[in-house]
């Protein structure tokens, strides 16, 4: 498994737990608002420095009874053909495992929640999935991910993740110049009813276009009010700023 980073102690990626987080090279999205270039732009990721899996599994066995689970992410986690196993040396650890992906895996993450390999899934959903035409649908998500996208499997992930019985959440990362208000409400009608749905904003930070790095967050008066329009649709709706 190729790491590219550890982040050793979190208490906000796995919602009630103290958690580590791992963050895996490699990803089939550009999204251009993302913070992690150099874990998916070829050109960066030859340049970023490696942890061994024997370094982070030793980390893992000091770290017994302090921490509760791993958090599991990227780049895009699913890409990586020996994730089942990976998971599994973490799981006889005894620690839970959180993965977050976009999605566009739906076989993999099937496989992982059939294994029970996984005890949390949080999947960003990047853009709307309905518009008046297919060929727009497409182009939606297309656009906010840099990449030509498969929208079926989206919709397959989302409604594994829906029917898999384990705690998830679904997320949208709110950037201007992306997202308008109408496409957060489109985006929470495709998904609805679901248990969780985040509103994340945007920080112009490194991004992986940097034209993006100019780009102001919305204001939180206009996250707040689209909550206010789509909590109905969750169990859990909140914003993280």
């Amino acid at each position: 498994m190729l790491i590219g980073g550890l982040q050793k102690t979190t208490l906000i990626d796995y919602p009630g737990k103290v958690a580590c987080t791992v963050f895996l090279i490699g990803c089939n999205f550009r999204c251009p608002w993302c913070y992690s270039s150099e874990l998916v732009l070829p050109e960066k990721i030859k340049k970023q420095p490696r942890i061994s899996e024997k370094e982070f599994f030793d980390f893992l066995k000091r770290r017994k009874g302090l921490l509760d689970c791993v958090v599991i992410c990227g780049g895009e986690p699913t890409i990586n053909s020996d994730l089942p196993e990976f998971i599994g040396k973490i799981k006889k650890l005894g620690f839970l495992v959180k993965l977050d992906t976009n999605g566009s895996n739906p076989k993999m993450l099937e496989r992982l929640i059939k294994q029970n390999l996984v005890d949390y899934v949080a999947m960003d959903i990047k853009a709307p999935l309905e518009a008046k035409s297919a060929k727009r649908k497409t182009k939606n998500y297309d656009r906010a991910t840099g990449a030509k996208i498969n929208l079926k499997d989206i919709r397959k992930s989302i409604e594994i993740i829906k029917k898999s019985g384990i705690d998830y959440e679904f997320r949208t990362t709110v950037v201007r110049g992306i997202h308008s208000k109408h496409d957060i409400i489109q985006i929470t009608q495709d998904i609805a009813p679901a248990r969780a749905y985040f509103l994340q904003n945007f920080r112009p930070e490194k991004t992986l276009d940097p034209k993006f790095e100019k780009t102001r967050p919305y204001p939180k008066e206009f996250l707040s009010e689209t909550r206010k329009d789509i909590e109905s649709l969750f169990r859990i709706c909140r914003i993280r700023i």
